[in-house]
This record gives C-alpha cells, structure tokens and sequence, in this order.
C-alpha cells in the first residue's frame, strides 16, 4: 500500500482507521455484553416459570403426579400462546398446559437430570422456543418427575433485532462525528504550515523579506531557522555582490596599465607580463574568496590558534622587510582557539601585519588576548597612525587602505569581509606613544581557556 502524498489525507485516514477499529470493538463489546444481559433475564424468567410449575404438583395417594393447580405468571392456558408447561411421572402419560393443545415437549426422560438444563428447541408451530426442565422428587411419588417449561423466543429475538440496529445506528453516528472531528482537526492544526508556504511563496515572490509570522510552538524553530536561512542567502548574495564590485575595482587599474603597456607604440613585454601576473592572482583571489563564502557553515567546525599563525606570518615578514631591521614581536595567549578556517586567518593577519609593517618606523607588536567569548588579535604599529576620521571611512565599503598607502592591495577590504564572515569584526585604535592598532576579534572555540 502506497501513502498518499498529502499530509492531511494521511493523517485523516490514519484516524479513520484507528477510529473505525476502536468502534468496532468498542460496539462489538457493548452488543455482547448487552445481548448476554438480553438471554440471561429470559433464561432467569424460564426458571422463575419452572419454579411455579413444580410447586404446581404434587403426588396423589396412589403416587402418581397430578397438577394441584395451573402455574403463573405466563399465558399457559391459550393455545400455541408460546408459553408451555409438561409434568411427565412414572408409568402415565405427561400432564401439559391448554397451551400446547395436543402436542407434547420433546423433553428427555425422567431421571435423566437433577439440575436445570436449558436449550432452544422448535415450539409446536416451528417457531424458537426456549426450553427448561428438571426432574422434581415429590412427596410420596415412588420417583421423581420431570418438569419442562418452554417459552418462544420471538419476541426475545426481535429485542435482539432492535437492540443490534440501534446500537449500530449509534456507534455509525459516532463514529462518522468523530471522523468528521478528527479530520477538522488535522486541517485547523496543519492551518500553521499552509500559512508558512503561503509567506515564502511571499517572499519568493518579493512580497516580503522574511516570514515573520507567529507559529505554534512545534514550528517555531523551523520558521526562525528559515528565516535565518533567508538572512544568510541575502548576506551571501550581497558579500557576492561586494566581491563583484572589489573585483572589479581591482581590475581596472592593472588593465589600463596592461593596455598602456602593450601600446603598439611602445611595448614594454616585462611590465605586461608583471600586469598579467597581477591579474591572474586577483582573479584567483576572488574566487577563494568566494569558495570561502560559499562554504562558510561547512567550515565553521574548524579552529585554530592564532598564535601559531602569527609567529608564521611574522617570520615570514622578517625576511620580506630584513632590510629595514623591523622587531615584529608575537605575545599573547598561545592556548586560545578560534573558529575560522586556518588560510583565511593566514590570509586576514598576514593583510594586516604586512600593512603594518609597511608603515612602521622600527617595530610591529601582535598580541592575542582572550575574554568573553572572543579572541581579541592586536597589530601596533610605531608609524604616523591614520586619524580617526579616516578610520571610520577605511573600514566602510568600498574604501580601502590600498588607496592610501601604496602596494597594500585589496587586503584591508578583503580582512573586513573574512571577518564578519567568521562572525568577528576589524577595529581601529591608536597605539600607546604613537602609531596605529589594528584589532581583530573573532570567536572564542568553546572550552579553550587563557592561560
């Protein structure tokens, strides 16, 4: 058996089922116990009947049974009435009620039971008759004699009948109500889900940003969890759209200097070459770039300690600036982890570290501190510092630092953007006795401590 799709035909059909099978039983149960109660008050009247009769008899002085008067308390006296009494004693032939005319009971013979036994019979006329009898000793009788009451059964059956279709009537109608109920049930309380499809049709449509809609308690994680899904696709699509835009930036510069260099006037082949290789690493950049994006939530179980990766970026900065004789220090919490993806952490301090050792007179200092949460990374430099106008329009899109220190590229750009997409941000401040403080701070890993 195949489900159907529909979520509300299943689970109305799962009721039914259950429903209908519960009825079932339930009336299946009801009617028995209620037909039991039916046969035992009739059978509890035959041997009331079958009482009468044998207090009815007696012995006469020959031995011989004879009925001292007619039983009650049933009709015995019209014939075929469906009330029926029989006294067999020992060597004559039965006594019966006017009832049963001149027919006889199919009683079995005397002595053969002391208890009452009860059977369905057919009656003179065919019809279903109840049957009791017993063996009686009496008062100065030789032996017992046997006694035999019978009434119909017709009217007892058409009880039956009656109590059968009423009781089915009303498990039917209660049965129909409660699928009814059920079904109203499962489509009010499916009524939050279709009002969650119609909002993001709304937003596909651009009708709305986000769902926004009040839900029960069951579906409330999944309408914020869509609308957080809905947010980082829209900062996805504008980081893409940033990307687009530095990468753009970035083009045009190397392009009109490859075009001015491959002038047919005056070539000039080494700086086209240089051009182009410039261009292939930004080209190659932005697409890291966006790989990075793209797969930001498969990286966020990575972590790594900026200390060590500082140490790596200040070594390499020693040999680049050897000639300057710059001190680049690294001191800190050496224990403390971060979530971020260990080339993009490389990549946002060795921005930041170049471009400070760029404008420093005599020493770069990298410290790594940790507290709420949060890995604090700070780059002083000795140099002029950048005012503190100007530190706000840096960090602003499409500014860059680039713009105003030369040869710094699109790092400064490219670092604001690894690091709000690590969830972390980039700050500047001023540096003790003079220079600039660049400070990077990005999510503590759970459960690693300072030391």
């Amino acid at each position: 058996m195949r489900w159907p799709r529909s979520l509300t035909l299943r689970l109305a059909l799962a009721a039914g089922f259950w429903v209908a099978a519960g009825l079932g039983a339930a009336a299946w149960f009801v009617t028995d116990v209620a037909l039991r109660q039916v046969e035992a008050a009739f059978d509890a009247r035959l041997a009331g009947l079958l009482d009468a009769a044998a207090a009815a008899v007696a012995a006469d002085a020959d031995g011989r049974v004879v009925v001292a008067r007619a039983p009650t308390g049933a009709d015995f006296e019209r014939p075929f009435s469906g009330a029926y009494w029989q006294v067999a004693g020992p060597g004559g032939a039965p006594a019966t009620s006017r009832s049963l005319w001149d027919q006889t009971l199919p009683t079995l013979p005397t002595g053969a039971t002391a208890e009452v036994l009860l059977r369905d019979i057919p009656g003179p006329r065919g019809e279903p008759v109840r049957l009791a009898e017993r063996d009686v000793v009496l008062p100065g009788a030789p032996e017992p004699a046997h006694l035999a009451v019978a009434l119909s059964r017709a009217a007892t059956l058409e009880e039956i009948g009656r109590l059968r279709t009423m009781l089915t009537a009303v498990f039917a109608l209660l049965g129909t109500g409660l699928v009814l109920g059920v079904v109203g049930t499962v489509i009010a309380g499916l009524a939050p889900l279709r009002r969650v499809r119609r909002a993001l049709a709304e937003v596909r449509d651009g009708r709305r940003e986000r769902l926004a809609i009040e839900a029960p308690a069951e579906i409330a994680p999944l309408v914020a969890e869509v609308d957080a899904l809905i947010a980082a696709n829209r900062t996805t699509v504008q980081r893409a759209r940033a990307h687009v835009g530095n990468l753009a930036h970035a083009l045009k510069t190397p392009i009109a200097v490859l075009r001015n260099a491959l002038d047919a006037t005056s070539p000039d082949v080494a700086l086209a070459r240089s051009e182009a290789a410039a261009l292939d690493r930004l080209v190659h950049h932005h697409l890291a770039r966006a790989r990075t994006a793209a797969l930001a939530g498969a990286a966020a179980g990575a972590s790594v300690a900026p200390y060590a990766i500082a140490e790596e970026v200040a070594a390499a900065l020693r040999r680049l600036f050897a000639g300057r004789g710059l001190a680049i220090t690294v001191g800190g919490d050496r224990a403390a982890r971060v979530r971020v993806d260990p080339q993009d952490l490389t990549e946002m301090l060795g921005n930041l570290m170049e471009n400070a050792c760029k404008m420093a007179r005599s020493r770069v200092d990298v410290s790594v501190a940790s507290a709420g949460g949060r890995v604090a990374i700070a780059i002083a430099d000795d140099g002029p510092g950048l005012p503190e106008a100007e530190r706000d329009a840096v960090l602003a899109r499409g500014v860059r630092l680039d713009e105003r220190m030369p040869g710094s590229g699109l790092g400064l750009g490219i670092t604001t953007d690894l690091a709000a997409l690590h969830g972390g941000g980039l700050e500047f401040g001023e540096r003790p006795g003079g220079g600039l403080v660049a400070i990077l701070r990005l999510p503590q890993v759970p459960g690693a401590e300072p030391v």
